[in-house]
């Protein structure tokens, strides 16, 4: 049910429509926009403060521009929800059914105004480059405009200078809107954030432009939340025949004082009481992440020179404690990936122990320096990795890759522990020993305790916590929960007494206990929360493929999931125990 019948915003179906409004009545678009955007990240999380701050640019771009003609290629696209209203989905808006419908980013499956699938950062400029040199060499009469929207702290990411770099070289239309609302998802980071604000500082007239030292043009918007100048703005650069910076100050959260107060916090947030700011689901209890801090307190105690490194997510490891009682020991190098693993190798060599703090999906941004710097150093980095999982998250946030991206490299350790007493085990081992980098995979799944089976991984032993026959279950990681209801299901269907094994690593094996396997065990089983190719799985099948063991390998399939719940995902993927014990019944019975 549309909750808002009497909004304006149910005129527009097309950027179109706003064209002969009246500014009294694209103020009024902008506050209900605002209502809207609130009302939707409530009840089922989303992107707050970035999109409240961009209301007005977007409004007025579309009221100047002639979209899809003119194009707008929004960066990470998280700050992109005006633009979809105004765009034909305005209904996942306004009608809570319908809420679902549309993602939180940009998607050409969408919409004919979106013209790439985009979720990280700093891809922007160079996305706006290549569509501008097409537009010069297939329609070089052509005069659609091409704008790139970056900001929100993305502009610290390696790529968006490469970007704006060959931009320069640019003898036609290009417009890079560099959103400067003072923030990233934390604080930002770096001597170009002290430039920016020396930009601001001077009404845009400092000496000290690092746009114009790259041979871009360049204007400065005071008031980017100003409706009616940056209509005024937009005109005046509509058509420019030279690529130009738009540098445009805005306030990340405006028109939710909570957004404006704790920009952090709002930066994305899970559903919340739109009254009060807390949160629908609360969380409670002990974590991984207090634990591991808890342990890099011990490390630091004992004089071992502890250093946590992240790109710009503290709060996804609630690092911010770290920082509050270690400041000289915290780095945060802003959205930079790439960055903050050479950082760490170069640490490393010089005798600190960096600890580095990586979100799996992010991850993928520092693929070279993962090979170049720390494999192929065998610098003694320890790396954390978050949500390595199978998820509802859209197809641009997936975090099933790290395993396969990770294993395939030589000198690295990958460990996968299945309960705290075992990270906490591996993470202070992994501290101590100076001998290759070691990543530790942090579980996503509600928090289990246990017993470590060792202390030193320098030699993988696998835990066989029950002894069975004819199928041998291997759980990694965060599906150890899994493994144990498989072998329950087999008991109780097949009245297969299975072997259950912990691997506790996706690159070591314990080749000891394969080759025993073999003596009494006909089918050996493998359950991984990540893409089959190139994983665990697929190590154990390459091990018994001269031999007569059958394997099954259970994980994600070589896809791009896009915000499909995840029990929908276990039933597609046969990981439900159910699916699993039929499909290890039919290879029985084939034997």
């Amino acid at each position: 049910m549309n909750l808002h019948p009497d909004y304006l915003l149910n005129e527009v179906n097309e950027p179109s429509d706003i064209k002969d409004m009246s500014l009294d009545e694209l103020k009024q678009l902008a506050t209900e926009m605002r209502q809207l955007v609130l009302e939707r990240d409530a009840k089922i999380g989303g992107h707050v403060g970035p999109n409240l701050g961009v209301m007005e640019l977007t409004i007025a771009f579309h009221y100047v521009f002639d979209s899809p003609h003119d194009k707008v290629i929004w960066d990470v696209s998280h700050q992109s929800y005006a633009h979809k209203m105004l765009t034909g989905r305005k209904l996942g808006f306004l009608d809570p059914d319908h809420y679902e419908d549309i993602t939180g980013f940009t998607s050409p499956e969408e919409s004919a105004h979106d013209f790439f699938e985009i979720g990280h950062t700093s891809t922007s400029i160079a996305l706006a480059v290549g569509m501008a040199q097409a537009r010069d060499l297939m329609k070089p009469q052509s005069h659609n405009n091409v704008m790139a929207v970056i900001g929100d702290g993305s502009l610290s990411g390696g790529l968006a200078f490469e970007g704006l770099n060959n931009a320069a070289k640019l003898n036609s239309n290009l417009i890079i809107l560099v959103n400067d609302n003072q923030m990233s998802i934390d604080e930002n980071q770096g001597g170009l954030y002290k430039g920016l604000k020396e930009l601001r500082d001077t009404n845009g007239e400092s000496p000290n432009n690092i746009f114009k030292f790259m041979g871009l043009d360049y204007k400065y918007v005071a008031d980017g939340n100003d409706l009616q100048t940056m209509i005024d703005t937009f005109k005046e650069i509509k058509d420019i025949d030279h690529p130009i910076v738009l540098h445009v100050n805005t306030l990340k959260g405006k028109g939710y004082e909570p957004a404006v107060e704790e920009k952090m916090k709002y930066h994305w947030r899970t559903p919340f009481d739109l009254k009060t700011g807390e949160d629908k689901v609360k969380v409670s209890g002990e974590s991984y992440s207090d634990t591991v801090l808890a342990e890099l307190d011990k490390q630091i105690a004992a004089d071992k020179p502890v250093v946590a490194i992240n790109a710009g997510i503290p709060g996804v490891f609630d690092l911010g404690k770290f920082k509050a009682k270690h400041p000289d020991r915290y780095y945060d190098v802003g959205i930079a990936e790439q960055d903050s693993i050479t950082t760490a190798v170069a640490m490393a060599q010089a005798g600190a122990r960096p600890v580095v703090f990586q979100n799996s999906t992010f991850l993928q941004r520092a693929y070279d320096q993962l090979i170049h710097d720390m494999a192929l150093n065998d610098a003694p980095v320890v790396m954390i990795v978050r949500g390595g999982s199978i998820s509802e998250s859209s197809a641009t946030h997936q975090g099933t890759f790290d395993i396969s991206m990770i294993s395939d490299l030589p000198n690295i350790e990958y460990l996968a522990p299945t309960n705290v007493e075992e990270m906490i085990s591996m993470l202070r081992w992994a501290i101590n020993q100076t001998d290759e980098p070691v990543v530790i995979r942090q579980p996503e799944k509600p928090l289990l305790h246990g017993t470590p089976t060792q202390d030193d991984y320098s030699t993988i032993k696998y835990d066989i916590a029950h002894r069975g026959s004819e199928v041998a279950i291997m759980a990694v990681g965060d599906f150890w929960e899994l493994g144990e209801r498989v072998r329950k299901e087999l008991q109780d269907k097949l009245n297969i007494d299975a072997t259950l094994i912990n691997p506790k690593s996706v690159t070591g094996i314990d080749s000891d206990v394969l080759h025993h396997l073999a003596e009494n065990h006909d089918v050996v089983v493998t359950l991984e929360d990540g893409v089959l190719s190139g994983g665990f799985g697929e190590t154990i099948a390459r091990y018994y493929g001269p031999k007569g063991m059958k394997v099954l390998n259970f994980g994600a399939p070589r896809e791009f999931a896009d915000n499909v719940p995840t029990e929908v995902l276990y039933e597609w993927y046969h990981l439900t125990p159910k699916q699993i014990v039929d499909d290890i019944e039919q290879v029985i019975h084939s034997l």
